[in-house]
């Protein structure tokens, strides 16, 4: 007799065993198809498909309480731009499928753009952007439906008030125990904009009740030196003060990015290590394989050091190199930043490889030259080396590289801290340990050690180079979050430690304002190089003398592959 026909509980795990397993029996029996391994591999991924949205239907909700008394308004501006449409919308997209926005929440698409019909304008153009995201035929529609668009300029008081209005609108229909509303405005704008949009909201657009909050993301570039960014700030200050202000460097929203912190101050074994004793040199790394792709004109303008290297590669630098923080508040973990940032000397001529692509090889990718848009002869660096060096009893001594790179061999951005060679017993047997953190191509962390050869031998100096490996998608069934809509979400919940404050932005300029002066003026010329490789050999060169040493023999393979 069956367990089922004689009362006896099944277990839950083999009962979902047995009924999965019959129903791939029922199909291929059915079907009578050819290649049965194949058709069971279909069939399988198909009721894995079919499990995931059973599961899926419906959005658990994970909106602390405090964010579900007041109405929350989140504003693009720029809502018909290639950012709004490919990252801002689609970060908000993911966040309402996860959750994590508060229950009658209302978007606003703010441009100068007209639209006539908003349906069409969401159905054909942000729908797009969600065509790659799982949940998109589950939960689009609804989302949708908490989006509205509003057409006006951003330097027009009297828009934002019929904006205002609208906002109203939507404030007055929530049901909470608090009246008014939260807004989060989003300038997915140019920095040219800024200012205008930001008197708008502060003259048209700002809650009248107590108690609401509005905070303002801003997208960089914020300036483009030193005198240029304390500009800008002067021009937002009459309108928001600084814990409003949301600088938005996505690179600090990354996953391996923002487990810096935790890796290095959360385990002795790093946080007793992290010192001028035992790392000889540390590499920031960001590489691209594409071009400017048409876009030379606006490139030529900032240059690869303003694009990704003042910003981005300077946040993480300071990151990984700042003191530890009395605590976890984001004001503490800023103002070491800054501290960190302060003992860093502008960078000399000396300190820097600059260089320029050329067409590549086979054609695939025109030379920088060759756009059009750019102008003829330009000494705009698509690729840059960058040696800098921290002036405090932590670090001295210890070589930062920045690394950067357009239509270059590889899509990659990785940190790579080298720790000084033991010298006894195996001498020039062993090779540096070296700690990676990558977030691109896939988000991994692995130390790098010499271990003995596996095998018999009487030679303890037969050694090789192995991994401990904390590869993300191998040991988490987790889908990490796009920074944005990390970032978005820091914003909402207002933890401003992964934004960027007003003096972080002043002393990071510091450091780079009199050598961009100099690229400015001509005064460095860029080597070339061919799209597809490297970078400038002399890139090489300069990275070598400067204290890294490339490991040759080495080659990293995931957990899943070796």
């Amino acid at each position: 007799m069956s367990a089922e026909n004689s009362g006896v509980d099944r277990d839950p795990y083999v009962a979902d065993v047995d009924d999965i397993l019959d129903t791939l029996r029922a199909q291929v029996l059915d079907k009578k198809p050819e290649e049965v391994h194949k058709f069971l591999a279909k069939s399988a991924l198909d009721l894995l498909t079919a499990s995931n949205t059973k599961r899926s239907d419906k959005i658990v909700s994970k909106v602390k309480d405090e964010q579900k008394t007041r109405a929350v308004t989140i504003i693009v501006l720029g809502a018909s731009g290639d950012l709004a449409k490919k990252k801002t919308f689609p970060a908000l997209f993911q966040l309402y499928c996860d959750g994590l926005l508060p229950p009658g929440v209302n978007i606003i698409g703010y441009a100068r753009t007209k639209v006539d019909d908003v349906e069409k304008w969401k159905h054909e153009t942000l729908l797009h952007y969600f065509e790659k995201m799982s949940e998109v035929g589950r939960h689009a529609e609804d989302f949708l439906k908490c989006i509205s668009y509003f057409s006006g300029a951003y330097d027009k008081v009297e828009d934002f008030k019929s904006l205002d209005k609208a906002i109203r609108e939507k404030e007055d229909a929530f049901t909470g125990p608090e009246k008014g509303g939260n807004r989060l405005f989003y300038l997915a704008l140019p920095p040219s904009a800024f200012a205008g949009a930001c008197e708008s909201i502060h003259k048209g657009a700002m809650p009248q009740e107590a108690g609401g909050w509005v905070r303002v993301i801003i997208e960089k570039p914020f300036g483009h030196d030193t005198d240029s960014s304390a500009e800008l700030s002067r021009a937002l200050e009459p309108f928001f003060d600084e814990s409003q202000l949301y600088r938005i460097d996505h690179y600090l929203g990354k996953e391996m990015v923002q487990n810096i912190i935790t890796t290095r101050f959360a385990n002795r074994i790093f946080s007793s290590l992290w010192n001028s004793n035992n790392i000889a040199c540390v590499q920031i790394t960001f590489k691209e394989t594409i071009g400017t792709e048409g876009r030379g004109g606006y490139f030529d303008s900032i240059g690869i050091i303003r694009d990704v290297m003042q910003n981005h590669l300077t946040q993480i630098l300071a990151l990984l190199a700042m003191e530890k923080p009395h605590s976890l508040d984001a004001e503490r973990i800023r103002d070491e930043k800054v501290s960190l940032l302060k003992c860093i000397s502008p960078i000399a001529k000396e300190d820097c490889v600059l260089g320029q692509y050329t067409a590549a090889a086979d054609g695939s990718i025109p030379g920088y030259l060759d756009d059009e848009t750019v102008p003829k002869g330009s000494t705009c660096p698509t690729f840059a080396v960058l040696r800098l060096n921290i002036n405090n009893d932590r670090w001295a001594g210890v070589p930062f590289i920045l690394k950067a790179g357009k239509a270059v061999e590889q899509k990659y951005v990785a940190i790579r801290i080298q720790f000084k060679e033991e010298i006894r017993p195996y001498g020039d047997a062993t090779q540096r340990n070296e700690l990676v953190i990558r977030a691109q191509p896939s988000e991994a962390m692995y130390l790098k050690i010499t271990t003995k050869v596996p095998g018999l031998s009487e030679d303890l100096r037969q050694t090789h180079q192995t991994e401990l490996d904390l590869t993300y998608h191998s040991r988490y069934n987790v889908r990490l979050p796009d920074a944005y809509e990390s970032l978005i979400n820091d914003a909402l919940l207002g933890n401003s430690t992964n934004f960027v404050r007003k003096d972080e932005l002043d002393v990071a300029w510091r450091i780079f304002t009199p050598l961009l002066h100099q690229i400015d003026r001509g005064e460095i010329k860029p080597i070339p190089y061919q799209a597809g490789s490297r970078g400038p050999k002399e890139a090489d060169d300069f990275i070598i003398k400067s204290g890294f040493r490339f490991q040759k023999g080495y080659h990293w393979l995931p957990a899943n592959k070796l």
